[in-house]
């Protein structure tokens, strides 16, 4: 077709450098395949400071660093004085290179040597990788345009019932929360070989205020669509899905740090 060997050669090469190009940008727009949820538990009076540290140092070095950071939170009740975050990654692997060259770097060390010349800031460090579900919506980083009250719901299923409760949801559960006013932010569970990945469901739900949550919550407990799909479930599984006390919520709000609000 091309009598010049050279113009078949620069059009072959072109092409071949388009591919490249167009794999790699789809590989950066591709939607994270791990996300780590953290939760620190701060010393004794050291909460703020602990606040301070990732706020004038660590968001800037995670970045630094290709870790996305997705929400940081405070519980609106903190006896344990916590500090809960979401870190996304490409995957595992990006993830632990990502935390080696972040602890390697010296102006992480010199800020964290800084911060604690009057004791630790951190006395228990709590990580979980997780995967996105397939009902998981695309989770929207910018800032919302007002505060909200978060929820992260942990729920523990009955064994081999991570699957039903996955289903109910997806079929269910999700197309109700958003019928009674509840805002969806992530869902997932623990990545395969992780601790929990046969029976843990995590997700994020966000309100306008804890009385918009109350509110939203007994009109979803009494609706009588959920009552019949929750029974309808409950039968073919031959039980509850979720153990006793297995359904953890806790109420958030964003510090002023966090990329959502």
């Amino acid at each position: 077709m091309f009598k010049n060997p050279l113009t078949a050669l620069m059009l072959l090469t072109g092409i071949s450098s388009l591919a490249f190009v167009s794999a790699a940008t789809a590989a950066e727009n591709a939607p994270p395949k791990c996300y780590e949820l953290r939760i620190y538990h701060a010393a004794e009076g050291k909460l703020d400071a602990l606040n301070t540290r990732f706020r004038e140092h660590t968001l800037e070095l995670f970045k630094r660093h290709g870790m996305t950071s997705v929400g940081y939170w405070l519980p609106l009740e903190n006896p344990d004085r916590l500090l809960v975050y979401l870190l996304a990654y490409p995957d595992l692997a990006a993830r632990e290179a990502s935390w080696k060259a972040f602890q390697a770097d010296p102006e992480w060390i010199a800020a964290k040597a800084a911060s604690e010349t009057t004791g630790t800031l951190v006395v228990k460090v709590e990580s979980r990788y997780l995967a996105p579900t397939d009902f998981s919506p695309a989770m929207n980083v910018e800032e919302l345009p007002e505060p909200h009250t978060f929820e992260m719901r942990t729920y523990t299923t009955t064994p081999g019932n991570l699957p039903h409760l996955l289903d109910r949801f997806r079929q269910h559960t999700v197309a109700l929360f958003s019928k009674h006013g509840m805002h969806h932010f992530g869902y997932f569970t623990p990545l395969p070989g992780q601790a929990g990945a046969d029976d843990t469901l995590v997700y994020f739900l966000y309100h306008a205020s804890p009385e918009a949550r109350e509110k939203s919550f007994a009109a979803f407990v009494a609706d009588p669509d959920w009552i019949k799909v929750k029974a309808d479930s409950e039968t073919a599984a031959g039980g509850s899905l979720t153990t006793p006390d297995g359904v953890k919520s806790v109420l958030l709000k964003a510090t002023d740090f966090s990329p959502v609000k």
